[in-house]
């Protein structure tokens, strides 16, 4: 008897986008973690991506996090979304300290190419974000050590089309880091079918 592979199925953007907002939220309690914003003993260990993870237990967090990831899912379906960004900024004086960059970019299909590229295995998606996951947790080696209290902030850029929730964001400071104080590192990208996420941590370094 013959037998045939089944072929895979690409990802929908609805798929695609349940997988980048599950990501952000992932990444944010890591960064939140491993960056000290929150006590450790907030946060519990969970399995995901084939790697041991922390998240939130603090209620009013994680509620947090679930209206802007909402509303982060939204934006995504609608492809308004271009950048989100983490910043962390000193309690005290309000100066931005570190900024967690996450670029979102639509992937278009080659241009010189009439069949459609293969889908991409879940499994290879799933590496490339445990690959980023793990090296926000090894980033804490290399990030200088911040020696006050902070607070964090997340900034969504979308395009002047994207219907904003009023009451729920505002125009706000970019929380930059001033460029002479700045230093940057490239991280790992992961893509699906239809989003590509490129990620950068800009930090304050002052000699």
């Amino acid at each position: 008897m013959a037998l045939t592979q089944g072929s895979r199925q690409a990802i929908t953007l609805k798929g695609s986008t349940l997988l980048v907002t599950e990501f952000f939220r992932f990444a944010v309690n890591t960064i939140l973690f491993q960056r000290e914003v929150y006590p450790s003993d907030d946060f519990v260990m969970v399995k995901k991506y084939g790697q041991t993870l922390l998240v939130t237990e603090d209620p009013a967090l994680e509620n947090y996090l679930k209206r802007i990831l909402s509303q982060v899912e939204k934006w995504l379906l609608s492809g308004s979304v271009t950048q989100l960004v983490l910043a962390i900024i000193s309690k005290d004086t309000r100066t931005p300290l570190e900024r967690w960059v996450f670029d979102i970019h639509l992937v278009e299909p080659p241009a010189d190419s009439d069949a459609p590229p293969p889908p991409k295995p879940e499994s290879e998606i799933a590496a490339e974000i445990r690959a980023i996951l793990k090296q926000i947790i090894s980033m804490v080696t290399y990030l200088p050590v911040i020696q006050e209290p902070t607070v964090f902030n997340i900034l969504a850029y979308t395009k002047d089309s994207a219907e904003v929730p009023a009451n729920e964001w505002v125009d706000t400071d970019p929380l930059a880091i001033e460029a002479s104080k700045s230093q940057q590192v490239k991280m790992r990208s992961f893509s699906t079918d239809v989003h590509r996420i490129e990620a950068m941590v800009a930090y304050r370094y002052e000699q």
